[in-house]
């Protein structure tokens, strides 16, 4: 090269060789953390266009050759640090994610331009001035030190992408959530990391697979069919199924669904399956605890509701049992002795029981069977119930105990849960009525009796207090001159609510609810007064006045009787207590003991309704009464011929207590001598023979002819108010006894 062009040919090979070795450099720092052995090639690349271009500038300008050995280092360095880096390469040198994008083609762009133009001007005016290539080569330092900050900016934000990448794939992976997602054919196209933490599930078991095919056959068709739903445009929605994991095992599963198709870096349906296992068996704890009786192990009530819910429309039967006795237990010796005498009747019960009925727990001493079986079987377990429990409870030691049950049965189909269990316990109510181990069937009729208990039952409670109790009379006349000889007080409700309420249907209900003797005071109070205003001038009849045997034996029933005699000056013959022959039996002992009492009081006894039978002929010796009033059966029997006495005991009423009315409505004929042994006894026994409940003058006139001396009933005289039988007295001049 000629001398004079040398500076020039140096100057334009330090201007370009220093911008690409900038270029290099640049690119080189840019690429070392994405591909560490490419950045390795690109310093080998510079290192020997450095060598080469300071030897260019040496030997342009006459340098000696001593000084051109300087330039070998920096050229055998590029030649090994290239090598190096191809190497490194050919050897598979891996991408680092997250690092910048290489840089050298915003460095090598400028530095094109600059070359090229540097030649235009290089053929159009043949050089550069001093000050051209200075200002040239001054620009190259700013260019460099802004790609070095722009590489340095794009590091840190690759290390931000970089943590932040690596935060949520911790996050992902250290999750209880299995994360997959689906492609629009429902198959796994990705799962997270998790999956082999939570469910030992590798890629090779989930990707590429249909998603149903992981799940139990019958979740499947399920899943399937909701997921379907999913892709066509419903709602998300919580998808339960068991899923197989990498075991083998089924896991009780729950997946949340997200449509994720609409965002492009997924598109893809997102499922968040979580291990709902653990969960369900504590939910099913929790409802075995909340569902089952915790002393038998039998269904609570809850869970007895829950299953009649459950067959509300399938044919059964619930039967519900009742025991007896069972607190007398728990008193007697010990609620420990009783739990486990509980525990004996719910094994009794599901011994008997079929193995789909369902045995229940009410309350202590409650028990129900729900059973799918009809109605004629469902009796059938209802007697096999009975013969059960009736067997003696034989516990440790010589202990033994017998308890008896009643039975409501009750039908389920057609019925909420509420109300067949109402309607089992209205018949088994009925049942407990009627007396020990029976059963009974629930109808509606039942059931109006039963509101029509429960009504009265709500309104008696204070009746006295109210003043709602009324008395009406019945004479009793001799059969010989029909003259009034006395009366009998009849008891009357005279309820705003209920209407008149009967002593037939009244003192069963006062009884049970501990108010017989409140009435019964009433009575006899009332009684005891209308028989004193009765009694002024010559008129000297009695009063007969019913009682139970519960009130004849109570400890204050002479006291309060004399009491009230005394108090209203009334003499003591003038009153008769009647008791109804068919209810002394359980406690004749205590029964006689009290007639005997007022017999000393000078108040007159009378046995009401006296059946003609074996047994009353012979205890009627032991009792202490001075009246005998025959029930329509006995009375009836009379000579052949005679006219027959056959009817009702009419407004008399049925035999009862504390003022009911006289008479038994029992039905049937007695032969003749049986009534002649029944009235010459009681003759003998200095008794005064009553027959009650006479309808028809035949009856009257069969009565006389039988040897009654008096008569009661509707042919003779009606019941009435206490004025009307006062204005019926006045139409005799006198009365007697």
């Amino acid at each position: 090269m000629p001398t004079a062009q040398a500076p020039l040919a140096a100057r334009i090979a330090v201007a370009s060789g220093g911008f690409g070795f900038a270029a290099v450099g640049v690119a080189a720092l840019a690429d070392w953390r994405r591909r560490p052995g490419a950045a390795v090639c690109l310093l080998g690349t510079g290192a020997a266009q450095f060598g080469l271009l300071a030897l260019i500038v040496l030997l342009a300008y006459g340098a000696p050759d001593r000084a051109a050995l300087a330039t070998a280092p920096p050229l055998v360095a590029g030649v090994l640090l290239t090598a190096a880096g191809v190497r490194r390469v050919a050897a598979g040198d891996p991408r680092r994610a997250g690092g910048p994008p290489p840089v050298w083609p915003r460095v090598s762009a400028p530095a094109g331009i600059a070359t090229v133009a540097a030649a235009v001007h290089l053929a159009v005016y043949g050089g550069f001035t001093t000050g051209m290539v200075v200002l040239g080569l001054a620009v190259i330092p700013p260019l460099v030190v802004r790609e070095l900050i722009s590489a340095t900016d794009n590091r840190r934000y690759a290390g931000r992408l970089a943590a932040q990448e690596a935060h949520f794939r911790a996050l992902v992976s250290g999750g209880n959530d299995l994360i997959l997602l689906l492609d629009g054919a429902l198959r796994v196209r990705w799962q997270s990391p998790a999956a082999a933490r939570l469910f030992a599930l590798t890629d090779a078991d989930v990707l590429g697979r249909h998603f149903a095919d992981l799940l139990h056959p019958d979740d499947a068709p399920q899943a399937a069919r909701l997921l379907d739903r999913v892709l066509a445009g419903d709602r998300p929605t919580l998808l339960p199924a068991r899923m197989r994991d990498g075991h083998g095992a089924w896991r009780e599963t729950e997946s949340t669904v997200s449509d994720q198709r609409g965002v492009p870096e997924v598109h893809a349906l997102v499922l968040h399956v979580r291990d709902v296992g653990e969960r369900r068996r504590l939910e099913r704890a929790v409802h075995q605890l909340a569902a089952t009786d915790q002393l038998t192990g039998l269904a609570n009530r809850q869970e007895l509701l829950r299953e009649l819910r459950a067959r509300r429309d399938r044919s059964g039967a619930l039967l519900v049992v009742d025991l007896h006795g069972l607190g007398v237990v728990n008193d007697g010796r010990g609620h420990a002795f009783g739990d486990t005498v509980v525990v004996e009747v719910a094994r009794r019960l599901r011994a008997v029981a079929g193995p789909e009925d369902l045995v229940a727990r009410l309350v202590g001493d409650e028990f129900a069977v729900l059973t799918d079986a009809g109605p004629v079987l469902a009796y059938g377990l209802g007697n096999r119930l009975l013969a059960a429990l009736a067997e003696p409870y034989r516990m440790a030691g010589d202990d033994e105990v017998r308890l008896q049950a009643n039975i409501g049965l009750a039908e389920v189909r057609g019925a909420g849960p509420d109300d067949v269990l109402r309607q089992a316990d209205l018949a088994r109510r009925r049942a407990a009525q009627l007396g020990r181990d029976r059963i009974e069937w629930y109808d509606a009729y039942l059931e109006e009796q039963l509101v029509r208990r429960l009504d009265l039952e709500r309104e008696l409670p204070g009746a006295v207090a109210r003043g709602e109790l009324d008395l009406v009379y019945q004479p009793v006349l001799g059969l010989a001159d029909r003259l009034p000889v006395g009366t009998e007080a009849l008891l009357r409700w005279r309820s705003p609510v209920l209407g008149t309420v009967l002593p037939a249907e009244l003192l069963p209900v006062a009884e049970d609810l501990d108010l017989i003797g409140e009435v019964g005071r009433w009575v006899l109070d009332r009684a005891c007064r209308q028989l004193a205003d009765w009694s002024a001038g010559d008129r000297r009849l009695w009063m007969s006045v019913n009682v139970t045997p519960g009130e004849l034996t109570a400890p204050d029933f002479l006291p309060r009787t004399a009491a009230v005699l005394a108090a209203h000056g009334v003499p003591p013959d003038r009153l008769v207590v009647e008791v109804a022959e068919p209810r002394v039996g359980p406690e004749l002992p205590a029964v006689v003991a009290r007639l005997a009492g007022l017999r000393s009081l000078g108040v007159r006894t009378a046995l009401d309704g006296f059946r003609a039978e074996h047994a009353s002929l012979a205890q009627l010796r032991r009792l202490p009464v001075d009246l005998l009033k025959l029930a329509p059966a006995a009375a009836s029997a009379h000579r052949p011929g005679a006219a027959g006495m056959g009817g009702a005991a009419g407004a008399a009423g049925a035999t009862c207590p504390a003022g009911a009315a006289g008479g038994t409505g029992a039905a049937g004929a007695v032969r003749p001598p049986l009534t002649d042994v029944v009235v010459g006894l009681g003759q003998r026994l200095g008794l005064e023979v009553v027959a009650a409940a006479l309808e028809t003058p035949a009856q009257v006139d069969a009565a006389a002819r039988a040897g009654c001396r008096y008569g009661q009933g509707h042919a003779l005289a009606r019941p009435a108010t206490a004025e009307r039988v006062e204005a019926y007295l006045e139409e005799f001049p006198s009365a007697s006894r």
